[in-house]
């Protein structure tokens, strides 16, 4: 639910990182923030609750300006997995315009990623959103680890649904993070472009939304 300003001439777009305690959502967002180097790209904020230091959403605001004057900003957003957080999880979904969800590729974590993925479509709906028609990618991370789910397992389990392929990474390394968020950049322009024209109104194509938002070092190298 994209939210704009008429008097500044401004679009907010939210997206949000969500998946499973500890599958790396937070990893991604920092790992975004330091490959990205758009127009303009604001501070990392963190902040914790006060239950447990270590849990923590983030935000990222960047954006670019196109030529009609629209000042286009994107926030990203972590949410913490543990089950105690659901509020938490419920409040950072709503208006939400695009969500990632982290899955961790462990064999041992796979019921786990299930129970968050359901939750996901429950908290959704919860907030007046459709999982099937909100712009979506599911990334399996944590691929530099041993006991993994092979992809080819993975990308078939997952071909008959809306969210197919599946993006693999490591974010620890930074191995498929922008890549993930270009995929989500793609599928949220479709959606962006039918409400608010940006490419007849505002000169905004997907090709410029998408790499001036993704743009990083080695592709400006």
């Amino acid at each position: 639910m994209a939210d704009f300003i008429p008097e500044d001439n401004r679009l907010n777009l939210k997206v949000v990182f969500y998946g499973p305690a500890l599958s790396g959502k937070t990893t991604n967002l920092m790992q975004l923030h330091t490959l990205l180097m758009p127009e303009r790209k604001g501070e990392l904020m963190v902040l914790e609750t006060r239950d447990d230091r270590t849990l923590f959403f983030d935000m990222l605001p960047i954006g670019l300006r196109g030529s009609s004057g629209l000042d286009l900003r994107l926030k990203l957003y972590t949410v913490p997995g543990q089950v105690q957080h659901d509020s938490t999880r419920k409040a950072v979904l709503s208006r939400a315009d695009g969500i990632v969800f982290v899955a961790d590729s462990q064999r041992n974590q796979q019921d786990s990623n299930a129970i968050a993925f359901g939750n996901l479509e429950e908290n959704l709906e919860k907030v007046g959103l459709e999982i099937d028609t909100l712009p979506l990618v599911v990334q399996f991370n944590k691929r530099d680890m041993t006991d993994i789910i092979e992809e080819e397992t993975l990308q078939q389990r997952w071909a008959s649904t809306p969210w197919s392929p599946l993006q693999m990474a490591s974010a620890l390394h930074g191995d498929g993070v922008v890549e993930t968020f270009r995929v989500l950049l793609n599928r949220l322009y479709a959606q962006v472009d039918a409400e608010f024209g940006l490419a007849a109104r505002h000169d905004i194509s997907r090709d410029i939304f998408v790499t001036q938002l993704s743009a990083n070092e080695a592709s400006n190298a």
